[in-house]
C-alpha cells in the first residue's frame, strides 16, 4: 500500500518504540525523516484525545526548543502515537535524546502551551494531567524504544 503504516505489521510490534517511518530525498537533495513514535501498544490500549491533544501541543512547541530541524509533530489518528517529522538524517540516539529532552519539559509544564481559543480551535480539550502520565510511561522505557517487534 502507499502508506508505509498501512504496511505494519502492528500485531508484530511491541511499545513504546521510537523507529524510522519514512525517508524521502527531495528533488533539490534535501532529506525528510519520518518518525513512528508509538506510545501504547496498538489494538490493545491507546491516548485518550485529550492527552494526545495536550502532547502535540507540548511536544511540538518543546521539540523547537532543542532542535531547529524539527519540522512536524502530529499524532496518529489511531490514537497510539505521533509522527516526528525532521529535515536531515540523524543518528538514532539524536532522536531519542530529542525525544527525551521534549518529554522531560513536558513533566515540568504548569500548563499546556496555546491551550486556549485563541491559539487553538479545541482549547478546551486538554489533559495536562494525562500527557505527563503518558510522558512519563514512555520515558520510563527509554532503553527499550529501539526494540520494534515484539
Amino acid at each position: 500500500m502507499n502508506v508505509e503504516s498501512f504496511n505494519l505489521d502492528h500485531r508484530a510490534v511491541k511499545a513504546p518504540y521510537i523507529r524510522v517511518a519514512d525517508r524521502k530525498t527531495l528533488p533539490g537533495g534535501d532529506v525528510l525523516v519520518k518518525y513512528d513514535l508509538r506510545f501504547t501498544q496498538p489494538n490493545q490500549e491507546h491516548l485518550e484525545m485529550a492527552t494526545i491533544h495536550s502532547i502535540e501541543h507540548s511536544v511540538a512547541e518543546k521539540l523547537r526548543n532543542h532542535a531547529d530541524y524539527v519540522l512536524d509533530f502530529s499524532p496518529m489518528g489511531c490514537q497510539t502515537g505521533f509522527y516526528l517529522m525532521v529535515h536531515g538524517e540523524r543518528p538514532d540516539e539524536e532522536i531519542h535524546e530529542l525525544v527525551a529532552a521534549a518529554l522531560t519539559d513536558v513533566l515540568e509544564l504548569e500548563e499546556v502551551p496555546a491551550a486556549n481559543e485563541v491559539q487553538c480551535g479545541w482549547g478546551a480539550s486538554h489533559s495536562l494531567t494525562g500527557a505527563k502520565d503518558a510522558a512519563r510511561r514512555f520515558l520510563a522505557k527509554k532503553n527499550e524504544w529501539s526494540e520494534v517487534m515484539a
